[in-house]
């Protein structure tokens, strides 16, 4: 069997294996806990600590993915075989986080949602074509945006603007407020009504004192 005859400091935490005098592979400084130089190494030991490596790099990878924001399991899948992982290792590494309760596709829907409804309000039906497209189950995207008011969200998304639009005439009032709740994935009919509401409370005259 091979023999460890070096460890050498790499780049990183990262130690450079040489088995019989040759480099043969790196692995992470968490691998590595308690190899030695001197230590026999069978085949399947060299590929258990393959294998363990290839388990903590993926692990950090799919931390450092979640760092800069939540995400749906499948972008997170997809993510880490853009980095090249192999789906096998992929696969396992969702399954472990999903246990640790760091995938929670239901939880990141949610989560959508009430940043969607606190920053850009749009309507449910929106808000599950964007789900869908993050690889959201339909019936996971359906029930984190059950109970949801489109008339509510639509009037909120439009206020702060609508001031502006007032000052230039119905017309271009009608044109553009309806452009923007239209693109929001709100309804003709909400739409409507959420035009007149705004139009109507900014020429409303203020109450005599």
């Amino acid at each position: 069997m091979p023999i460890v005859t070096a460890l050498r400091r790499g780049r990183g935490r990262r130690f450079l294996v040489y088995l019989d005098g040759h480099f043969a592979f790196a692995l992470g400084g968490e691998v590595t806990a308690g190899l030695a130089v001197g230590n026999e190494l069978s085949d399947a030991e060299i590929d258990a600590l393959l294998g363990s490596n290839l388990a903590h790099r993926c692990h950090v990878a799919a931390l450092r993915l979640l760092t800069y924001r939540p995400r749906s399991r499948t972008e997170l899948q997809q993510g880490l075989l853009r980095r090249g992982f192999p789906a096998t290792a992929v696969e396992a590494e969702l399954e472990r986080l999903a246990q640790q309760g760091l995938v929670d596709d239901i939880a990141f829907a949610r989560m959508w949602r009430d940043s969607r409804e606190g920053t850009s309000p749009r309507s449910a039906r929106l808000l599950q074509r964007e789900l869908h497209r993050k690889g959201v189950d339909p019936e996971a995207a359906v029930e984190a945006t059950r109970g949801l008011d489109d008339e509510a969200a639509a009037y909120r998304a439009a206020l702060k603007k609508a001031s502006r639009w007032a000052s230039l005439g119905y017309p271009v009032f009608r044109r553009r407020a309806g452009g923007f709740l239209s693109r929001r994935g709100f309804s003709y009919e909400v739409v409507r009504r959420t035009v007149d509401r705004l139009w109507q409370e900014a020429h409303t005259p203020p109450p005599e004192e």
